[in-house]
């Protein structure tokens, strides 16, 4: 930091004793965020689970020391948060436009941002948090680039009956100045000013303490080439970001648009799993096999000398890897060797995690023997679980959802943006067309299908003549429809009556 900046920032640190300089100790507090800061913390909380971070567990020791030591949790909801985002959505998903214009530029730029690599991480930390925000924008290259916000980067200002029409998106930086750790705090704020008027604010704010957003500084401190404030005049129809909740109420708070995470759902049930996993491994650290031998056995060798005199000898000690014996002392070394392991209470903590597992599924809406123990004695597979229940079927549907609806708002806010001009350095667009373009999201139903049933069928309903040959080859072999149409024609080719038929409808050269 030069010393210009310093200056300015010992500035501002006089403006905010005057109340001259804005200052924020939680990002919640500014006037324009419409949310109660208990939502940010349920969401911490739901980080944590997901996260698998526990404050460590204190303890009395045998000796009546306080001791601490880690918390093991089980990752219950980190595994069915990455469960239920794989059968969700994948690679295999196409997002189309019925617009031939449209569907080339929106496939170009998915493709350079791996949209459907990355969605699927990024829906994973959506189900766990509650929610997952992104936005177009456009790179030093005048490429579109798509910038995500994790659930508690993401803070709405207004939202209408349907869906949330402003928001503030927030990022954080660290920065060491004069050996002091530093937190920056940028936030952006998307607001309407009038039904065609959209306005984008940036605002720096600098704390010395990480718990504090701090005070608003200049900008060009951290981004030089940001400008404080944009506004498209009649430009804009819709927002330029996407927010997709999880499916259901908010119970925890009903006034607010934010979804909830896993943990929210199945809050008992994963903190009883999560402790009855960490007594468990306890148990097994603390039921190793031990023995106890009388400390008589270890004495020392006596040896008598030439002159009658006793001299000790070298004293027996156990071999310095052993930790399995135990020297026994008082009236308990009078028994003899004693074998002091412990029995470890694995089926009663079996019987107690399935219980609750079952319930976890029951809560969190997957179908039955998705986590826990099947009949079998075994976990089920994902296509096992979907035959025996559609419970994670109907799941998937809801949450597909606003996944679809996510998809949509996103193509919409990229063509808006590609259409823009000034927000390129040459000043030209990148998209002319339709920005209320149809867009379609098909996805890959491989795991509740079971595709060579299908087939069967299909092709069934083919030779009955229901389902014409060029649906049946793009639907089972994954052709385009002129892939489709010129297989059909190899196909009529080789076939011999279709041969002959077509030398004889030949006309004879005239001579």
């Amino acid at each position: 930091m030069n010393i210009v900046d310093r200056l300015k920032i010992l500035f501002r640190k006089g403006g905010v004793k005057v109340g001259m300089v804005k200052q924020l100790n939680k990002i919640t507090d500014d006037e324009r965020i419409a949310i109660s800061q208990s939502e940010y913390d349920r969401i911490d909380k739901n980080l944590k689970f997901y996260q698998n971070k526990f404050p460590k567990v204190e303890f009395v020791n045998s000796n009546g020391v306080k001791k601490h030591r880690p918390f093991y949790g089980s990752e219950l909801d980190k595994k069915a948060c990455e469960r239920l985002a794989s059968i969700l959505f994948n690679e295999q998903c196409e997002v189309t436009s019925k617009d031939a214009t449209a569907n080339t530029f929106l496939v170009d730029v998915l493709q350079k941002n791996h949209f459907n690599q990355i969605f699927e991480e990024k829906l994973e930390t959506a189900i766990a948090l509650g929610g997952v925000a992104a936005r177009p924008y456009v790179d030093e290259q005048n490429n579109i680039r798509i910038a995500w916000a994790y659930a508690d980067q993401f803070y709405p200002l207004r939202n209408n009956t349907d869906r949330i029409s402003e928001a503030a998106f927030v990022s954080k930086t660290i920065r060491t100045e004069n050996d002091q750790l530093i937190y920056y705090t940028l936030l952006e704020f998307h607001e309407w000013t009038s039904p065609t008027s959209y306005k984008i604010t940036n605002e720096l704010y600098r704390s010395e303490h990480s718990d504090s957003v701090g005070m608003q500084v200049a900008l060009d401190i951290l981004y030089p080439e940001m400008q404080e404030e944009v506004e498209f005049d009649n430009i804009v129809k819709t927002p330029v970001f996407a927010y997709m909740k999880t499916p259901g109420a908010n119970n925890k708070n009903l006034e607010s648009p934010l979804g909830l995470g896993l943990a929210d759902r199945a809050l008992v049930q994963m903190k009883t799993i999560n402790q009855i996993y960490d007594q468990f491994y306890r148990e097994i650290k603390l039921g190793k096999r031990k023995i106890g031998i009388p400390e008589e056995f270890l004495r020392s060798e006596i040896n008598y000398n030439a002159d009658n005199s006793i001299s000790e000898g070298m004293p027996m000690i156990f071999d310095a890897d052993q930790d399995v014996y135990v020297k026994l002392r008082g009236d308990s070394a009078n028994s003899g060797i004693q074998n002091l392991t412990a029995d470890i209470r694995a089926s009663q903590y079996h019987d107690s995690l399935d219980i609750l597992l079952r319930s976890f599924e029951d809560h969190v809406g997957f179908s039955a023997g998705t986590f826990s123990l099947s009949s079998t004695g075994s976990i089920a597979t994902a296509t096992e679980v979907v035959s025996n229940n559609s419970k994670t079927y109907q799941t998937r549907s809801s949450y597909l959802t606003q996944v679809e609806g996510f998809i949509k708002d996103l193509c919409k806010a990229i063509l808006q943006i590609a259409s823009i001009g000034e927000l390129f350095s040459d000043g030209k667009a990148r998209y002319s067309g339709d920005i209320d373009a149809e867009i379609e999201s098909h996805f890959d139903d491989g795991v509740f299908v079971d595709k060579d049933k299908q087939k069967d069928e299909e092709r069934q309903d083919m030779v009955a003549g229901v389902m014409p040959k060029i649906q049946y080859l793009m639907r089972n072999y994954g052709l385009s429809e002129q892939e489709a149409k010129q297989w059909q024609e190899q196909i009529l080719a080789e076939t011999p009556e279709y041969s002959k038929n077509a030398q004889a409808e030949e006309p004879e050269e005239v001579e």
